[in-house]
């Protein structure tokens, strides 16, 4: 199966650097809805067969337009939502509450599934729910599925089941807003990432470590 990966568009929580994980979350600001508008014709060479969005209402914005122009249905599901940032939820636009959220996200990359995100739940916890969807659409028979998710969620998820993902690839790559993770294979052979946001797995530069907004971890806060 082909399974291409979207980070939903641009929010106004985004704008502020919060951690707006819990449902329904924020829309999409007049920028998000142009990224979503422009989803259709980005992803034009790929044979969708089925879309997934998660139960925070920007991936349904974000979705809808390629839902549209594909004639398919968006299937919501809660386990591709975002990870859940507990205490942290809403409450902090500084680069210290990215780096402790995504410390732990990585952390859960890396095995340490048991490791509980403060308030929030824990990496066994988020890779179940993940998988779960994962191995729905990889059940439906599908050649390639979308699935309209979070930043922070692919990366992690990516980083944990890609073959050729490590967490440090993860940690120094940014998903802007429409960004795509292409990856190729199967919940029981495992997976191959094809591509992240536009470029070959294997020869994307490095780039600064980047937070679940999209700013680099190491920019201070705005």
């Amino acid at each position: 199966m082909r399974l291409l990966l979207i980070r939903h568009g641009q929010t106004p929580s985004n704008l502020e650097f919060l951690l707006d994980t819990t449902v329904p979350g924020a829309g999409l600001t007049a920028l998000g809805e142009r990224q979503a508008a422009a989803l259709p014709g980005a992803l034009a060479g790929e044979d969708i067969e089925a879309l997934y969005a998660s139960t925070l209402v920007r991936t349904q914005l974000t979705a809808a337009p390629l839902a549209a122009a594909r004639g398919l249905d968006v299937r919501v599901r809660d386990g591709i939502r975002e990870l859940s940032a507990g205490d942290l939820e809403m409450v902090r636009g500084d680069s210290e509450a990215a780096k402790a959220y995504m410390a732990t996200a990585f952390a859960w990359a890396a095995g340490e599934t048991g490791l509980r995100m403060p308030g929030g739940e824990s990496g066994a916890e988020a890779l179940a729910r993940f998988d779960a969807v994962v191995a729905e659409a990889a059940d439906s028979g599908a050649g390639t599925v979308a699935m309209v998710s979070h930043g922070a969620a692919i990366r992690m998820w990516t980083a944990a089941r890609a073959r050729n993902v490590e967490v440090p690839f993860a940690a120094a790559h940014l998903l802007d807003n429409t960004g795509v993770v292409v990856l190729e294979g199967s919940p029981s052979a495992g997976w191959t990432a094809l591509s992240w946001a536009g470029a070959a797995v294997a020869t994307v530069a490095s780039g600064a470590d980047g937070g679940p907004t999209g700013r680099p971890l190491e920019q201070p806060a705005q």
